[in-house]
């Protein structure tokens, strides 16, 4: 259907509530896993231009379709997860290497691939590939693009995206994790708007249910952390756009922050963060299923600042992570409650390493 100049366009969930609505429900899924998948399984982009294109650069990951190989690199590729900082995600890739029983050939080493893009972080694991995604919408936008086009260009088969990330609880205490069932804006919609040569488009921040209760499910009685399954909201700023109080700027008082929290919360918002609105819609666009687990580093009911010490927050950073290997695992037929590894690849003992380096380096 044609638009005009100044119309929002909305793209269908896959989804619809009412059980009088099933067929056009079906109609719909089978209609966007023809746009989104070759017959093999394999990611197909909802964008003909590309196919044409002589190389696609993926700028932002210092990658491109003729200069690399990257149905050798990445076709093995089933899960993808992204999360803030380079550092998480390092330590993640490090993390899930051993929970999975990952051996790299001796002689090498785990490599960040996108170093040279001074942007982004990205660390290969088998059929794990982890990202840094920085900081908000359009940072998480940017990197999506690309790993969708690269899943595209590797022909990749039915990968799943996660993103592991903070925030802060609604009602929930810190050091609890949120699995997110489903995304809005700061104005209670579940959807993404995107200017797009003048018009509006209104993208459905839709997430996996099925994923959200098997990844629930995977929380065992002794975690030290609980998880709950609810709605995020996604705002497009950290201060302000979150009610803070600590910001630059505050045109509103204590009561009207806790009164519109606790309004959203009777709306089953269960927390705060700035990624999963785009990551929903790009996911969903994309037929690509979506998991968001976040850990609250504060309950916004009682505060705006973050005043758990450093020690206490980074080993709250690993509950997520945790989940979500917990559920990589159970995918790949491994015994989920223990890891593969022990120790660290070759180094058996780093005491008896080091004194062998000692010994090594006394000789010219």
């Amino acid at each position: 259907m044609p638009c005009h100049e100044g119309e929002i366009v909305v793209f269908p969930p896959t989804s619809v509530n009412g059980t009088d609505r099933q067929t056009d429900t079906d109609n719909q899924e089978k209609d966007v896993d023809l746009e989104t998948r070759f017959p093999d399984g394999s990611v197909r982009l909802r964008n003909p231009h590309v196919a044409q294109m002589e190389q696609d650069v993926l700028y932002h990951l210092a990658l491109g379709s003729g200069s690399h190989d990257l149905v050798e690199m990445f076709s093995d590729v089933k899960f993808v997860c992204m999360g803030g900082t380079p550092k998480r995600m390092e330590g993640f890739a490090y993390y899930i290497m051993d929970e999975i029983g990952y051996k790299l050939p001796a002689g090498t080493t785990l490599l960040d691939i996108s170093y040279q893009s001074y942007r982004y972080s990205m660390f290969k694991v088998g059929p794990v590939l982890c990202f840094s995604h920085g900081m908000g919408i359009p940072s998480v936008g940017i990197l999506l693009h690309e790993v969708i086009k690269l899943m595209y260009h590797a022909k990749c088969k039915d990968p799943i995206f996660f993103r592991l990330g903070t925030c802060g609880g609604i009602g929930i205490e810190g050091g609890n994790l949120v699995i997110s069932e489903s995304a809005v804006d700061g104005l209670m919609q579940p959807f993404l708007e995107l200017p797009v040569l003048g018009k509006m488009q209104r993208r459905p921040a839709v997430l996996d249910k099925k994923l959200a209760n098997e990844l629930k499910q995977l929380r065992y009685e002794d975690d030290p952390f609980t998880a709950t399954v609810g709605k995020t909201m996604c705002t497009y700023d950290f201060y302000e756009g979150q009610g803070r109080l600590d910001g630059a700027f505050c045109d509103y008082t204590e009561t009207d922050k806790l009164n519109f929290l606790k309004q959203v919360h009777a709306q089953n918002v269960v927390n705060m963060e700035m990624e999963s609105l785009c990551f929903a819609a790009l996911c969903h666009h994309a037929g690509i299923k979506g998991a968001v687990v976040c850990v609250t580093l504060l309950n916004r009911l009682h505060g705006d600042q973050v005043d758990t010490p450093k020690e206490t927050l980074n080993k709250w950073q690993e509950y997520p992570q945790v989940l979500v290997a917990r559920y990589i695992k159970k995918q790949l037929g491994l015994p989920i409650n223990i890891p593969q590894r022990n120790h660290p690849q070759v180094v058996k003992c780093p005491r008896q390493a080091k004194l062998v380096r000692e010994q090594s380096e006394s000789f010219e």
